[in-house]
């Protein structure tokens, strides 16, 4: 998953640049009949408890919402509160800087609003909106979602938080396509203000105009595309890293010399290469592979480079790693 930060926060396939525009296009695209209105989404469902996932759950249950966190097993449910708990300690020291017991009620508030469960039916009967964030493979994706409709209510919503695969595939295991779209937050979830809002051609403007409602409700900015391959950021973002490598892979330039260039003569908060290894090489070589193998995108943009390829055969990641482009101090430590 791809998405890109202002600042480095937590690892692990991440968020990418900040949105240039914050204009949402609430009717850009044609739409489909629903027979089901848009409601007032009051309880969310979030399956996957890692950073993504934990990250979505934090920013609904500060935002009033009803969350239920799910996930495979008990072990797997306690990293993802311990996830929400140190963000959250963040988060009131920052609002409340000189008032201990309102930093306290603030977490309490929000804790509360938080349930878990390793039950997947039991968590969707209650459900508007099912979030799923879970291993980025379709076929995974496709086995829980065809599991989850026949479980939740008719009027639940289903949404990916996919960041590179086609959100239309992963509808087809539904029977409620036009219920069905993506929301794309970026990592870290708590800190990035931008939601790409994902439409198939089945999505119903009714389906489409609850999900951008939730994202403003979340305090988010909420963007609108189609369902194409990367959405928005990555779209854009992902070739421009790509021709960074073969930049250096043709000796033009180092990959720190590119880092500064773009950083200090684009004002980009970080270098293609200090992103890459925070993103994951091995992340950034999977969407590649993906989007070639589709052939939706011209093949120039998405042709392998032996330099990716290299650093991947080797096992070096990136900063979860300890190594990419450049060496770090620890798995997930800092340069």
């Amino acid at each position: 998953m791809l998405s890109a930060v202002r600042r480095v926060a937590s690892a692990n396939p991440a968020a990418m640049m900040r949105p240039l525009t914050s204009l949402t296009m609430t009717s850009a695209f044609s739409t489909s009949s629903s027979a089901y209105a848009p409601h007032n989404v009051k309880n969310i469902t979030v399956f996957g408890s890692g950073l993504m996932g934990a990250g979505i759950v934090q920013v609904a249950a500060q935002n009033a919402f009803n969350v239920t966190m799910v996930d495979l097993n008990p072990e797997a449910l306690k990293k993802g509160q311990d996830i929400i708990a140190s963000s959250l300690k963040r988060v009131a020291k920052k609002q409340f800087p000189e008032d201990a017991a309102q930093q306290k009620e603030f977490i309490d508030k929000t804790m509360g609003q938080i349930k878990t469960s390793t039950d997947s039916e039991a968590a969707s009967k209650d459900a508007d909106l099912i979030i799923e964030a879970i291993v980025e493979n379709l076929k995974t994706k496709q086995q829980l979602f065809s599991m989850l409709d026949k479980v939740a209510p008719e009027h639940t919503l289903f949404c990916s938080n996919t960041s590179s695969l086609p959100i239309g595939e992963i509808a087809k295991a539904t029977k409620r396509t036009d219920r069905f779209g993506g929301l794309h937050f970026f990592n870290p979830v708590p800190q990035m203000k931008l939601v790409e809002v994902i439409r198939t051609e089945e999505t119903s403007q009714d389906s489409f105009d609850s999900l951008m409602d939730v994202c403003t409700r979340m305090k988010k900015t909420p963007v609108s595309c189609k369902d194409t391959p990367g959405f928005i950021v990555n779209r854009l973002l992902v070739p421009y890293m790509m021709e960074s490598l073969r930049i250096v892979e043709r000796g033009e330039a180092t990959p720190q010399d590119v880092d500064v260039a773009m950083k200090l003569g684009a004002g980009f908060p970080m270098g293609p290469f200090e992103l890459a290894d925070f993103v994951g090489l091995d992340t950034m070589k999977f969407i590649v592979d993906g989007w070639r193998k589709e052939g939706k995108i011209d093949d120039n943009l998405v042709a392998p480079v032996k330099l990716l390829d290299d650093l991947v055969a080797q096992g070096n990641f990136g900063r979860k790693s300890g190594q990419g482009f450049y060496p770090y101090n620890g798995v997930g430590g800092k340069k």
